[in-house]
């Protein structure tokens, strides 16, 4: 199997740190969280309560990128998260055009906000959900990408996501 670095996207509160972090156990792969590649003035304006621009966000998607990259150049697998709400982002992110699987995490508004909600010691505040829905872009039939609903526990979403990309007898493995 050619190596595969799967990104975890959606808006902030879906769960992607959570279900990452699951698979990252079943699946023995380096997982990043993407907020940690942020400049620190993105997390200063979005713990401010200010959501961040394209300008903004071009930076630490960069990183994201790059953390990518330096997988794949070395023939390893690996888990990232990154809200890549726009198509744009997730071009910048799979610049490669390969080895890249999207993870789109999808929810109402009403149901990741209350996740959000309960979400404590996070920079992200809960009255950003607005501008991250106004902001997104749901993958494409094109781009290489998977839908999963957030509505099941954090287990059961990483188990279809393992189905989804046959990747659950490579966990069963480990």
């Amino acid at each position: 199997m050619e190596p595969c670095v799967l990104v975890l996207m959606g808006v902030s509160g879906c769960g992607k740190t959570t279900v990452a972090t699951i698979l990252a156990g079943r699946l023995g792969w380096p997982f990043e969280e993407g907020d940690a590649l942020h400049p620190e003035a993105n997390i200063e304006k979005m713990a401010a309560g200010s959501p961040l621009t394209d300008a903004d966000r071009w930076p630490w998607l960069a990183n994201v990128a790059d953390w990518i990259e330096e997988r794949l150049d070395a023939e390893e697998n690996g888990l990232i998260t990154c809200s890549a709400l726009k198509r744009s982002y997730r071009d910048l992110i799979n610049r490669r055009g390969s080895g890249v699987i999207f993870v789109f995490l999808t929810g109402s508004k009403k149901t990741i906000g209350a996740r959000l909600a309960a979400r404590h010691g996070h920079f992200m505040r809960a009255s950003l959900l607005d501008s991250q829905f106004a902001d997104l872009e749901e993958p494409a039939a094109d781009e290489p990408a998977i839908r999963v609903a957030v509505g099941p526990p954090a287990a059961e979403i990483a188990n279809q996501i393992l189905d989804d990309v046959g990747l659950a007898e490579r966990a069963k493995r480990r």
